[in-house]
């Protein structure tokens, strides 16, 4: 992504409408997970289970505190784009990522298996079938385009299984070509670095 010009307000409206859909993404995403899933573990699940989803809902309430950090300081940073507002900007979802690389990571290790075990396939799709209802108008296949960019391959699959063919088909074209349009303004190239790839550096 090319840097952005001290007052290049034009740029930095379209970075922050970049940063405030991932943001909005990652909320609905964990509301989905605190109303879906984790009453059905703690529910369901052995005494193992507690102590993970006690963890898991810890980390969430971090990640709120700094979505909310990241969504003021962008406020802030969007009309002027002022550097000094744009380091601070950095810095708050600079520690964003650190704290959501350790969340994913738990999520994958802990929490995926645990999900395998005790909730069916159907309630799986449902948790992401309410996320994805509560998203703002018109970006569905966007963040779909950006979730096939990302995500695994087993994951993709797993999610698309239940679809039938057409409306698959349909989610995967427009969400590629949505995607690619969206990169290309945001990072200047339709295959950017994936970020799922990326480790935050240790402080």
């Amino acid at each position: 992504m090319r840097e952005i010009a001290v007052g290049d307000t034009e740029r930095s409206q379209l970075i922050a409408e970049h940063i405030g859909l991932l943001l909005a993404v990652l909320d609905l995403h964990h509301r989905a997970e605190d109303s879906h899933l984790w009453p059905k573990l703690l529910e369901r699940g052995s005494e193992e289970v507690g102590p993970v989803v006690q963890v898991m809902e810890d980390q969430h309430e971090r990640i709120e505190q700094l979505t909310a950090e990241a969504a003021a300081a962008l406020g802030v940073w969007r009309q002027h784009a002022a550097a000094a507002r744009g380091s601070l900007l950095a810095d708050v979802l600079d520690g964003l990522n650190g704290v959501l690389y350790e969340h994913m990571r738990m999520e994958e290790v802990r929490i995926l298996p645990l999900a395998e075990k005790y909730v069916t396939a159907a309630e799986w799709h449902a948790m992401a079938a309410a996320s994805g209802a509560a998203l703002p108008p018109g970006t569905m296949p966007l963040v779909f385009g950006m979730t096939l960019y990302e995500a695994d391959p087993e994951v993709i699959e797993n999610t698309l299984s239940s679809l039938p063919f057409e409306v698959r088909t349909t989610l995967e074209e427009n969400g590629r070509r949505a995607f690619v349009r969206h990169s290309e303004r945001v990072h200047d190239a339709a295959t950017p670095r994936r970020s799922a790839r990326l480790k935050p550096a240790q402080s």
